[in-house]
């Protein structure tokens, strides 16, 4: 093949969904290593909820990445996302690229923003991937309420191949319950059953490729915006953001934003949100006891199911990537690349902000 046909060739995008702690990040870095095995250069987009890229920190550094912080996606993802992907492909000339959506939006946003995309760069979207937790969605469907769980559905109903990922923590009936579920839900996507988003990544990036490609094949018969569904009602079609920042005392090396939503102005294109999650991001003044934080994580209210940050604790040497999501916490040791600040991120539904960043200050001054 000629070098004219090469460059006409369209790069290749992926989009990575499911709700937060699915196991997107832990399947971004191995569908990266897998890529670089076949000598491609894959460049990463990554969407997070709050001021830092802390799921960035545990990507391979050599591998080129944007970052859309804020999470505020339905603001920002048509033309940042554009500008983005542009810069990417101008300055890095990737292979592949692959977006990972915050858990909190709606992957719809960022399929269109591709697809619009695409009609000024060689970009061909291949699959939206949503990755989702067996165990939690087996949770929230026994109580079938919440914004949460009208969230996650639409974040499956979106997918073109699901990864129904942590399967090791449902029985052998709810796997099967779950995995019917899904195709009651989405009866277009195939369902790959995973523990820690263990795939074989060919047949992942084949399963269900092209299925949003057939849904746009005809004009005529596609909808002018995206298809309005009870999850649209909840989180506000035709809604804009006015984002407030809550900020600590300004002159303390610990100051910790929370991130809020006030709905107020409109857009010209209806989209869906993620205005019910609240996001408090705490910046430690010293590092603190491992034990006593462990058993601040542990303790979390149930309004939050997502943490993650990265620390120095004072009774080791070592810095730690740690993560929490379903009640569940771990912990890694981590080199950061550059210079990160010790902070943690907590996301959920109305918890009470104040008394996670009294509880932290509290560790803070403990000698």
């Amino acid at each position: 093949m000629n070098e004219t046909i090469l460059k006409e060739q369209s790069i290749p995008v992926y989009i990575l969904s499911g709700f937060l702690g699915s196991g997107k990040t832990t399947l971004l870095v191995q569908l990266i290593e897998h890529w670089q095995q076949q000598g491609l250069r894959p460049a990463v987009v990554m969407n997070e909820l709050g001021e830092v890229n802390l799921d960035g920190q545990i990507v391979d550094s050599t591998v080129p990445m944007t970052e859309m912080l804020g999470g505020c996606i339905c603001c920002t993802v048509r033309g940042d996302l554009g500008l983005q992907l542009a810069d990417l492909v101008q300055e890095e000339s990737p292979d592949v690229i692959v977006i990972e959506a915050t858990g909190a939006a709606n992957p719809m946003e960022i399929l269109d923003a591709v697809t619009e995309t695409s009609l000024y760069m060689r970009l061909e979207l291949k699959s939206l991937i949503t990755v989702v937790d067996a165990a939690h969605l087996s949770g929230l469907y026994q109580e079938q309420k919440g914004q949460t769980f009208k969230l996650m559905q639409e974040q499956i109903r979106c997918a073109s191949v699901l990864l129904l990922n942590k399967t090791d923590r449902v029985s052998a009936q709810e796997l099967k319950d779950l995995e019917q579920l899904l195709a009651k839900w989405n009866g277009f996507a195939p369902v790959i059953p995973t523990v820690k988003c263990e795939v074989d990544m060919d047949l992942l990036l084949r399963s269900g490729a092209d299925v949003h490609v057939h849904d746009s094949t005809s004009e005529a018969d596609k909808p002018a915006h995206h298809e309005h569904t009870e999850t649209c009602g909840t989180h506000g079609c035709n809604h804009g953001h006015e984002h407030q920042t809550v900020q600590g005392d300004a002159t303390n090396n610990d100051a910790s934003y929370s991130h809020v939503h006030d709905h107020s102005h409109e857009h010209a294109a209806p989209h869906a949100s993620h205005e019910h999650v609240m996001v408090y991001t705490h910046y430690f003044s010293k590092p603190v006891n491992s034990e006593a934080f462990e058993q601040f994580v542990s303790a979390l209210p149930r309004d939050v199911y997502r943490a993650k940050g990265i620390l120095s604790f004072s009774d080791t040497a070592s810095r730690f990537w740690f993560q929490y999501a379903y009640r569940e916490s771990d912990y890694m040791k981590i080199t950061p690349q550059g210079n990160v600040p010790n902070v943690a991120v907590f996301i959920g539904e109305h918890f009470d902000q104040t008394v996670i960043r009294d509880q932290l200050l509290e560790l803070e001054a403990i000698k």
